[in-house]
């Protein structure tokens, strides 16, 4: 089961482990600590950043599957 979907807020995400970080900054979205960080979805987020929402979902799905949690 998926632990992150677009919907979720990026600083939700965040606190569900710090480690997600680098995976966002990867991405494009470096400001991990802005106001927008904690009311937009991962979704709003990436139309802004000109992100694929589903790409960047399946790498923090894919780290907290290799977490095992």
């Amino acid at each position: 089961m998926s632990k992150v979907n677009k919907d979720m807020i990026i600083s939700d995400v965040l606190k569900l482990d710090k480690g997600t970080a680098p995976i966002f900054n990867k991405n494009g979205m470096h400001c991990l600590g802005c106001p927008a960080a904690s009311g937009e979805s991962i979704a709003q987020a990436c139309v802004v950043h000109g992100i694929d929402a589903d790409k960047l979902v399946e790498e923090l799905n894919d780290y907290f599957a290799k977490k095992g949690e």
